[in-house]
């Protein structure tokens, strides 16, 4: 079976064979993870309303899906990553994290007991 390369080597959504015996949603259910999840809120809470993924994913030079992925928190994006997204979105990457942090101070205070 081909190789199927994506995106950025070294974000925990590489190139996969045939051999990986998991399904698809047990692979989806162990990547996404509070920290992913809050980045993927943090990302759609910078961009402007009327931003679509593929405009995003066009002004920061990244395929559509791969934004939709990041934004839905399935994959773990590189520094890289991070900083072609938010110089797509014209902001200071300090920005974007200190979105995530609050984000991700939400998320661990409304955790379910």
């Amino acid at each position: 079976m081909p190789e199927t390369i994506l995106p950025d080597r070294g974000s925990g959504y590489q190139s996969r064979t045939g051999t990986d015996r998991r399904s698809a949603r047990a692979r989806r259910r162990w990547k996404r993870t509070p920290e992913l999840h809050a980045l993927g809120r943090a990302l759609l809470g910078c961009a402007p309303a009327a931003a679509s993924q593929e405009q995003l994913g066009f002004d920061a030079d990244l395929h559509r899906n791969y934004v939709g992925a990041i934004e839905r928190g399935e994959i773990n994006p590189t520094f890289r990553v991070l900083l072609k997204l938010t110089a797509g979105l014209r902001l200071p990457l300090s920005e974007l994290i200190a979105v995530y942090e609050r984000h991700r101070a939400e998320t661990s205070t409304h955790t379910p007991s």
